[in-house]
């Protein structure tokens, strides 16, 4: 071992323990659970179905076909689940993956049974079918989610991690270091680092990440921390020939190998992968962002913005008239926002500060805590009234949009709205204005107000990169559990 292996090994000794424990063993825990939690679904949905559809009959007796059809239930579930590879650990408990896998494997299902039953001319009630299988997803879709909420609860514990050596430039390493520690629910720890020199090492070691050697030593790291993974970020220094011999280092031992390509924020179905002369290049579409898809979000967001004002009418009623009330002035705020390919539009909220709160602005500018952005943000500003500060922890101010988005000015899900400007928007922030801006999106459900400017460009640029109408359902989704938790709602 060389001198700079000793000094690392001296400051892995150093760090303060971390409970650690092998992530095989939590991996088979967490497949098992799943497993059992997908036959559990499966055979509570066939009894289910049967009892809806037999349990009313008059005469007597089982159908002892439809029994043994619900008890064979859970195998047809069970293998059409492995077939579409549902249980891989690698898409367990994190991403969109997980349930897009049992969703395929749902349809295949139905497609099997729909099949086999024309193909038998086997006569099966479609009143069991109509609520066997749809129950069977719901509830194993239902389970998955309970299994993530656990395993992301204990992760925010130091459970359930996965020890990775990150191997790159300082700098790029100590942002990702950064990150994964905001966002513990993707299951990576960074537990040590190679680097090819000492520019950028301060700032690991600073975060409390040791850097164990250059990249010739990630064999020595992996073998000092027990690692699971060796994450290697993009570096010129780290060519095919090099990844290729890193490869086979690990493989001897079963380490996974994970390379972040130079390509930032985008994923999904616009990257694929297509083997040319030998070499895995990634291939990357241009973001659907025109074309039916777009016509379905348009429709979505006019239909549920309608629904919506129809079901909440009362509610904005009382809050208009309560705001009235309790404070001289409207009880509508207007504000002009940067829209859709830099489209000025009016943005409706409800008053939520003092009637002469722009006059008063001039006197708080130095204490804004998003100094280095364009928004104004204070944690306890002055002007907010009582009621205002009740309907922004509970988001109620925000209802008004809606009637944004019925007239085509704003989406329900769509980047955060940008103020109007005497300058043009140009570079990172002007990508973001070809979508719509959104009533919630990736920054309400990361922080909203705690983010930094820069964090919500790189939010709001990552939903323009990867949008779809499945992520539009899911940020719908965690909107609702941000919003009860009133975290950055002020």
């Amino acid at each position: 071992m060389n001198v700079g292996n000793q000094g690392a090994s001296q400051t892995v000794l150093n760090q303060p323990l971390v409970l650690r424990s092998s992530r095989r063993a939590w991996e088979r825990r967490c497949v098992s659970a799943v497993i059992g939690i997908d036959a559990v679904a499966s055979l509570a949905a066939g009894l289910t179905a049967y009892a809806v559809r037999f349990g009313d009959r008059s005469a007597p007796g089982l159908r002892w076909d439809y029994v043994a059809l619900s008890a064979g239930l859970p195998l047809l579930w069970l293998a059409t689940m492995a077939a579409a590879r549902a249980y891989e650990a690698r898409f367990l408990s994190v991403g969109f993956e997980e349930f897009r896998r049992v969703l395929m494997a749902a349809v295949v299902v139905i497609a099997t049974v729909a099949t086999t039953s024309w193909a038998t001319k086997a006569e099966i009630a479609r009143g069991y079918v109509l609520v066997a299988l749809p129950m069977a997803t719901a509830l194993t879709l239902l389970g998955r989610y309970l299994v993530r909420k656990w395993v992301h609860r204990e992760r925010r514990r130091g459970f359930y991690m996965s020890d990775v050596i990150l191997v790159g430039h300082g700098r790029s390493a100590a942002e990702l270091v950064r990150q994964m520690r905001t966002d513990t629910h993707h299951g990576m720890r960074i537990v040590g680092a190679c680097v090819p020199s000492r520019e950028g090492s301060t700032e690991l070691t600073a975060l409390g990440v040791p850097v164990l050697g250059s990249f010739e030593d990630v064999d020595f790291a992996v073998q000092m921390t027990s690692a699971d993974a060796v994450a290697v970020l993009p570096c010129p220094e780290m060519d095919g020939p090099a990844l290729r011999i890193l490869s086979w280092s690990l493989a001897k031992s079963g380490i996974d190998l994970l390379v972040a390509p130079a390509l930032i924020d985008v994923a999904g179905p616009r990257i694929a992968i297509r083997p040319v002369c030998g070499l895995p290049l990634l291939h990357v579409d241009e973001p659907q962002l025109a074309g039916g898809r777009r016509v379905a979000k348009e429709l979505f967001d006019r239909l549920a913005a309608l629904i919506l004002l129809v079901v909440v009418a009362p509610v904005l009623v009382a809050i208009a008239l309560a705001i009235r009330l309790s404070s001289p002035g409207p009880a509508i705020f207007r504000q002009a926002r940067t829209g859709w390919r830099g489209r000025e539009f009016t943005m409706w909220k409800f008053r939520t500060m003092v009637q002469n709160a722009e006059e008063l602005r001039s006197s708080l500018d130095q204490l804004n805590q998003h100094a280095t952005g364009e928004l104004f943000k204070l944690s306890a500003d002055p002007r907010i009234t009582k009621l205002g500060r009740l309907l922004r922890r509970t988001s109620l101010d925000e209802l008004p949009q809606l009637i944004n988005i019925l007239r085509g000015e704003m989406s329900m899900v769509g980047p955060r709205p940008l103020p109007v400007t005497d300058r043009p928007y140009d570079g990172e922030a002007r990508r973001r204005l070809f979508v719509k801006p959104g009533l919630t999106g990736l920054w309400q459900i990361s922080g909203r107000s705690d983010l930094s400017w820069e964090e919500s460009i790189r939010l709001d640029l990552r939903y323009v990169e990867q949008w779809s109408l499945a992520l539009d359902a899911l940020i719908i989704w965690k909107t609702i559990f941000a919003v009860l938790k009133h975290r950055g709602a002020y």
